[in-house]
């Protein structure tokens, strides 16, 4: 049994890489100068964002912030005084990476790396209340990096023998992946925190997918844990799946984690799951 302890909830994160939201029509191009050219409406107006100056990420520390892109919302026009956009050649061919969640539009640059554009509903409110106009918005967010993906590893067991149970670590490269400063609701003070936003499936909250909880991994450790307890008025969240999804660190891209709940109580199984929280090497998700 992992018992959730000290765990910090959040309704909100810090954006990663955000660009603009409910965006439509969404086209993507990049230059052999490493640049990428998105085009899109949103709100009624036809927008033509520049971005350049990033790729991939940097280990968590606190003397530095987090690799970030630099955003021209005109086109160009800050950048080179002209209607840059307008001139625009691409040299990015077809998508060959990895698979990415949340996929709009995605290309491989001519240097061998990739940019891709993704869209999903980060602001939910938690325990499956119905979304405001706000809180429903689709979030359209870019990244660009080389080699492997951030890693969200996610296992499922019970806590005090009746709760269903998430726990798991997120990491990039060799290195856990969380921030050094937060609120006391578990919003992000620096450019290297990360929540985990997990959804549940058929749920006591009502058919299809509905919006449970977000928390921050863990400092130091990149270690998370969560139990789908009653929580204040609301119900238990369980579900017949979960997913969790997280913005990727720097500018690498937001992954996604999917798997069917634990089912009944299984005292075998569950003690495999103590070890194997015990080898994280996290005090903030104890077993019992």
């Amino acid at each position: 049994m992992l018992v959730l302890s000290s765990l910090v909830l959040a309704s909100a994160a810090n954006a990663s890489q955000l660009i603009d939201r409910d965006a439509k029509g969404v086209k993507l191009a990049v230059n052999a100068k490493g640049e990428a050219l998105l085009n899109y409406t949103a709100a009624g107006k036809v927008k033509h964002v520049l971005a350049w100056g990033a790729v991939n990420a940097i280990a968590p520390t606190r003397s530095r912030a987090q690799l970030a892109l630099s955003l021209d919302y005109s086109g160009g026009y800050g950048k080179y005084k002209q209607d840059y956009w307008k001139t625009f050649k691409s040299t990015c061919k077809a998508y060959d990476g990895p698979p990415l969640a949340w996929k709009v539009t995605a290309c491989t640059a001519s240097d061998g790396s990739y940019w891709a554009l993704q869209e999903w509903q980060r602001m939910l409110p938690n325990y499956g209340l119905a979304p405001s106009a706000t809180q429903a918005v689709w979030e359209l967010r870019l990244s660009h990096w080389t080699g492997d993906l951030p890693v969200l590893s996610i296992s499922t067991d019970w806590a005090w023998h009746q709760w269903e149970h998430l726990y798991g670590t997120l990491t990039y490269g060799d290195s856990p992946v969380f921030g050094f400063k937060s609120t006391a609701a578990g919003v992000p003070l620096d450019t290297f925190g990360r929540n985990i936003y997990v959804d549940t499936l058929n749920s006591s909250y009502g058919s299809g997918w509905k919006r449970e909880n977000s928390f921050l991994t863990h400092t130091s450790t990149g270690v998370f844990c969560y139990s789908f307890n009653p929580h204040g008025s609301h119900p238990a969240g369980n579900g017949a799946q979960y997913r969790a999804t997280v913005e990727g660190p720097g500018v690498t891209p937001d992954v996604m984690w999917s798997g069917a709940s634990p089912g009944a109580f299984d005292k075998a199984a569950d003690l495999l799951a103590n070890d194997t929280i015990r080898g994280l090497g996290d005090t903030q998700c104890k077993a019992n």
